[in-house]
């Protein structure tokens, strides 16, 4: 399941540090009384029993000066377009134009929000600067101090930024409680060391919610599987990486639904009706093209990397073409600009939340650019594309 990522916003000084550290009851944002104490976003995991898990962004104040200052501004605007809900720490009555720039982009975009009058215990809010916020913006000022032992309103504003509609899981609608799903999971140089990495765990972890039976097993051992002596298994869905889509296509009987963690990622939080859209521009590839590799992740690149290596690599046999490929990991800012590319091929997104893909590509769909992922990239190079989305098609 996604964590809620929670922006903390506000000018220099308000005391943004020192409410994370109220929340979590531990200090561990650094706080002082020198403007721009806090320079890049910080983040602090939380969980809010029975509610949910979150994400605190402590950020450098929007009012920052001087060159490094408008640095990190930028990183502020970043961390709140990647965020899910904000709060915006204001303090001593203060509302300007930092403050309506924030609060109006968090409407624009749709993004929950409270607002938090630090410092209460000092200078009270009035009621002139509460009834301007009321409307203006149509909410309430939540009076705040860390000094105050009483922080039932602030508690219950998280609650309610945290009280979002909780996605679809991964494979609702696709399986029923009794079934079997077998996991073809490559064991490979970018395996992770003793473990599994995190899309095979969420699916096994899926499997049990819905109370069916989970097989897990490398390509090579799928031939075994069904020639057991007697009456053999026979799985109700097929999930495989994505990579060895090749090799286990045929060892699959053609009447066994068959899919990849990667697509099934992208029907979950990503935009599937674009994916479905751009994966076949593929197609219309000429030399020279440029193609945008987005990694939500960070890792080093070996010689199996399925992003860096694989898929380029695949893709430029497949079309004959000379390629060019720029390559982005994590959130990094993407600095040319989206026209410049003919397709954008995303991964399965499993380290990000639903919003922070949305905001990633939302740019590159309003300028018309298409847009895959990698697991449609790789089943339509390998002719597999119908097969491997039948299944989403045919719930709509």
């Amino acid at each position: 399941m996604d964590k809620i990522h929670i922006v903390i916003t506000g000018r220099r000084n308000t005391g943004k540090s020192s409410l994370i550290n109220c929340i979590l009851g531990q200090t561990k944002a650094v706080v002082s009384n020198i403007p721009g104490t806090t320079t890049d976003p910080v983040k602090k995991s939380y969980e809010l029993p029975g509610v949910a898990s979150l994400v605190l962004i402590d950020t450098a104040g929007i009012d920052d000066e001087g060159k490094l200052g408008k640095l990190r501004i930028g990183k502020t605007w970043e961390a709140v377009q990647q965020a899910d809900a904000a709060i915006l720490v204001t303090t001593n009555n203060q509302f300007g134009p930092y403050e309506e720039q924030l609060l109006r982009h968090f409407q624009t975009s749709g993004l929950p929000f409270v607002i938090l009058h630090n410092q209460s215990d000092l200078v009270s809010p009035n009621p002139a600067f509460c009834q301007e916020i009321k409307k203006k913006f149509n909410t309430s000022i939540i009076p705040f101090s860390t000094f105050q032992p009483d922080h039932s309103a602030l508690t219950k504003a998280i609650t309610r930024l945290a009280d979002k509609p909780k996605p679809h899981s991964l494979l609702e609608e696709l399986i029923q409680p009794g079934q079997l799903v077998m996991l073809v999971t490559p064991i490979d140089s970018e395996a992770p060391a003793g473990r599994l990495i995190l899309p095979q765990v969420q699916m096994l972890r899926d499997i049990l919610d819905h109370h069916c039976t989970g097989i897990v097993l490398q390509p090579e051992e799928i031939p075994a599987f069904f020639s057991v002596p007697g009456t053999p298994l026979k799985p109700d869905l097929v999930i495989t990486d994505s990579q060895v889509f090749a090799k286990v296509a045929p060892l699959i009987p053609a009447s066994v639904p068959l899919t990849s963690f990667s697509i099934i990622l992208a029907h979950q939080k990503g935009n599937f009706e674009k994916y479905m859209e751009g994966t076949p521009q593929i197609e219309q590839l000429k030399n020279g093209d440029r193609i945008l590799m987005l990694e939500s992740c960070s890792h080093h690149a070996s010689c199996e990397d399925i992003g860096r290596i694989k898929i380029p690599a695949l893709l430029q046999k497949y079309t004959g073409k000379q390629l060019q490929f720029d390559f982005i990991a994590g959130l990094d800012q993407i600095r040319r600009p989206f026209t410049d590319y003919a397709l954008i091929i995303q991964c399965g997104g499993c380290m990000v939340t639903s919003r922070q893909l949305y905001n990633r590509l939302k740019p590159a769909i309003e300028a018309g650019i298409p847009v895959t992922n990698y697991g449609m990239t790789i089943s339509w190079i390998q002719g597999i594309f119908e097969r491997a989305t039948k299944m989403f098609r045919t719930k709509k």
